[in-house]
């Protein structure tokens, strides 16, 4: 087999891929704009996720899973395993050279496809279409072609031509067949299928399951539009389960950012409103559940720190790939946790944001200032020197006094974080970040 790498691998990386037991498939899908608030398995009863409920019942729920605020921001970092400050050039952009977990898995063999949200081909700052990012076939919206439709008779981009589509076509459905005819073309060989969602993301309209298809009620459709998201994961399961390969794929579920700010959950009686959009809890904080029955020991809850830079070399460790002459990567493995065995797991992660950082209108919805910080599961300090107690006080509105040995402690511990880290985006001109973080942090409102 005669594979064009970017690199030399070494022997063992096909060996590991390759074992006895034969390669595992992953299934990676995110949700568009829904935080952890809504899934009845943690806790909310205003949500119907009875298939999303099972998977985390009969395998792992993570309580601290944390994106960055928005959309592209998340991407860059969960397909390339590094923070933004190091490799974020613009919004809707990921940079051209950029090594992704695409490439990891088609490197070694494995088929790898995309479908639904793209977001990526933004401007001279990005490679544009996602041949050149690792994946041999797609199912897009939101590509150079494609018009801003995707629920309701889509516009789509199939491997580079617009779909022909009727009126009564739902993009989320195709996007699932395009993938679950992908996943049964190849059963026989090793695969890595992501589901980059085009729910739950604004316009909130009704779903083929809803029962008024009219609705304007924003609130009432969103909550089908989970409902909805949560029968598509069941699909993939019931796929996998028919084809026989479920004990055999890695299936991972989580979100992008935090839900809408139009939007409002009850969670174990306290309401929270969505915060898309600013580095909030409620921003930011978002599912994961993983399952591969008898390889993760299902019926676990872990605490553990996960941030989105986590996740490629999480997959790398799962399908035992060890891509060799790569740039540092941020993320850590999390995969010794997910097989029951202790990992080392975060004492700390760090976000940097600065989402459009050639926009100078920063009152523009999801358009912040140049923003950095490191946080616990409990407690987050800024750059800006402000130290907040998450718990006592999720939407940060009282910054800890500096006096204080608890407080002093963790500042010393999470200011080291900070120290480590870049202060400014290496992608984007320093005169951006200085003239954004003069400005005062704003309210997350």
């Amino acid at each position: 087999m005669t594979l064009r790498l970017l690199y030399v691998l070494p022997a063992f990386f096909l060996a590991a891929a390759f074992a006895a037991d034969g390669p595992i498939n992953v299934v990676l899908i995110m949700a568009d704009d829904v935080g952890y608030e809504c899934f009845g398995a943690y806790g909310s009863k205003q949500y119907k996720t009875p298939r999303l409920d099972r998977m985390a019942d009969s395998g792992v729920k993570f309580t601290h899973c944390y994106s960055t605020p928005l959309c592209t921001p998340s991407r860059v970092a969960l397909m390339t395993g590094k923070s933004n400050a190091r490799n974020y050039t613009d919004f809707g952009a990921l940079a051209p050279g950029e090594y992704t977990f695409a490439d990891l898995f088609r490197e070694a063999g494995y088929a790898t496809a995309v479908a639904g949200k793209w977001q990526l081909q933004g401007n001279d700052r990005s490679a544009g279409i996602p041949a050149g990012h690792g994946f041999d076939t797609h199912c897009l919206w939101n590509t150079p072609i494609t018009e801003r439709r995707r629920f309701w008779n889509p516009s789509l981009d199939r491997n580079g031509k617009l779909m022909e589509v009727e009126e009564d076509d739902y993009g989320p459905d195709i996007f699932t067949d395009f993938l679950l005819d992908f996943i049964a073309a190849n059963r026989q060989r090793p695969f890595f299928a992501y589901y980059p969602m085009a729910l739950v993301h604004t316009p909130f309209v009704p779903t083929p399951d809803s029962a008024d298809r009219d609705s304007k009620d924003i609130q009432r459709n969103f909550e089908d539009m989970v409902a909805y998201t949560d029968k598509i994961v069941g699909r993939f399961e019931d796929k996998l389960e028919e084809l026989g390969l479920l004990e055999k794929t890695l299936v991972i579920f989580t979100a992008d950012n935090g839900s809408h700010h139009n939007l409002s959950s009850v969670l174990d009686g306290r309401r929270i409103r969505g915060d898309k959009g600013a580095p909030t809890d409620a921003g930011t904080h978002v599912p994961l559940f993983v399952r591969m029955p008898g390889t993760v020991p299902g019926g676990r809850v872990l605490d553990d720190l996960v941030d989105f830079t986590d996740f490629l070399p999480t997959l790398a460790d799962a399908a035992g790939l060890r891509p060799a002459n790569r740039p540092q990567l941020d993320g850590r493995s999390f995969w010794p946790q997910l097989k029951g065995e202790a990992g080392k797991p975060r004492a700390w992660h760090y976000t940097y944001y600065f989402p459009r950082p050639f926009d100078d209108k920063f009152a523009t919805p999801y358009t912040n200032p140049e923003v950095r910080y490191a946080r616990d599961g409990r407690y987050k300090l800024y750059g800006s020197g402000e130290l907040f107690d998450l718990q006592a006080d999720p939407r940060e509105e009282r910054p800890l006094p500096p006096e204080g040995a608890a407080a002093w402690d963790i500042r010393v511990k999470l200011q080291g974080a900070l120290d480590i880290m870049p202060e400014h985006g290496a992608k984007i001109p320093e005169e951006r970040g200085r003239k954004s973080q003069a400005a005062a942090r704003p309210r997350w409102e």
